[in-house]
């Protein structure tokens, strides 16, 4: 287990470190399963320290371009979750609910020919993570988690409500029609201004590799049903039980100005379960993208994916 924290202790880390361009170059490979296709990028040595990296929603790959070159000895494979970026998209009578993720992670990994391997996740990429670490807990060696760990919990007589709203977004966004940019340049200041904002930079990496070429311009490659409900969720003793499985190390990052209220939510969870470690660093949502945020969360996860013990 990580080193244990009781009460959970949150360590400020005042940050000001310029991160020098690092201009490895990340390998294109794309993962065949199953009558399934994942894109990914691959950083590293080859012969490292096995790591699969699972982005957050609606993002890509190329969220950990700041991160994973800072890494070293570390042979990271960075997915495009299914739906996102340049993987295959689900069939139309599938759904995208977060569990379903266990399933293709376990098929990368496996067309990677990794039996045992660790995890870095950021956001939903993070729950994921969890969702599988925990159904699996033979296979991850080490969590290290960016601004996401679980659900927010349901209630389980809002299972009917759930569902109907889950199948009438699923029509709707299923036949929705896509925005299409008239200039990359556009659609660069669309991501830049999203949900949770982004530099520019940042904003650039995940357009090139979330885009594509369409005739009078550029339009998102996710898929659009992405954008619906799941057809149900995780209840608290669910989430729970998933957690108590863990008997791996896990580290969590926690962005002092990431999602509202995560730290309020998270405390509990962190209370009843003092095996996760947890530190909050300077940053945003996206603070992996941030040169002081990526140096600050490699220094902490570099000898952490190494097995080494602070």
């Amino acid at each position: 287990m990580g080193r244990t924290i009781s009460p959970p202790v949150f360590s400020h880390y005042p940050v000001d470190i310029t991160l020098a361009t690092n201009q490895i170059t990340p390998r294109e490979i794309t993962l065949e399963f199953d009558h399934k296709s994942i894109a990914a990028r691959q950083w590293g040595d080859p012969e490292g320290e096995p790591v699969i990296a699972l982005h957050g929603w609606l993002d890509n790959c190329a969220t950990f371009s700041r991160l994973a070159p800072l890494l070293s000895g570390i042979n990271l494979v960075a997915i495009d979750m299914p739906g996102h970026g340049r993987s295959y998209h689900r069939s139309l009578d599938a759904n995208y609910n977060i569990w379903e993720e266990a399933e293709d992670i376990l098929g990368a990994v496996h067309a990677l020919g990794w039996r045992k391997f660790s995890i870095v996740a950021h956001s939903r990429g993070a729950i994921a993570g969890v969702i599988t670490a925990g159904a699996f807990p033979d296979r991850v060696k080490r969590l290290a988690l960016i601004d996401g760990l679980v659900p927010p919990s349901t209630e389980d007589e809002k299972a009917p409500e759930n569902l109907a709203k889950a199948i009438a977004q699923r029509a709707r966004y299923g036949t929705r029609k896509l925005r299409v940019y008239g200039t990359f340049e556009e659609a660069v200041e669309a991501r830049k201004n999203g949900m949770f904002p982004l530099t520019e930079w940042a904003a650039q990496v995940l357009t090139e590799r979330g885009t594509r070429e369409v005739e009078g311009g550029y339009m998102w490659s996710n898929d659009p049903r992405l954008m619906a409900a799941s057809t149900a969720k995780l209840n608290e003793p669910q989430i729970k039980a998933y957690l108590s499985r863990l008997k791996m190390p896990v580290q969590l990052v926690l962005a002092e100005d990431g999602i509202a209220d995560m730290l309020k939510r998270l405390r509990p969870v962190l209370q009843e379960f003092p095996g996760i470690e947890a530190r909050e660093i300077p940053g945003s949502h996206h603070l992996h993208l941030e040169e002081s945020g990526a140096r600050a969360i490699a220094e902490w996860f570099g000898p952490f994916l190494h097995g080494e013990t602070a």
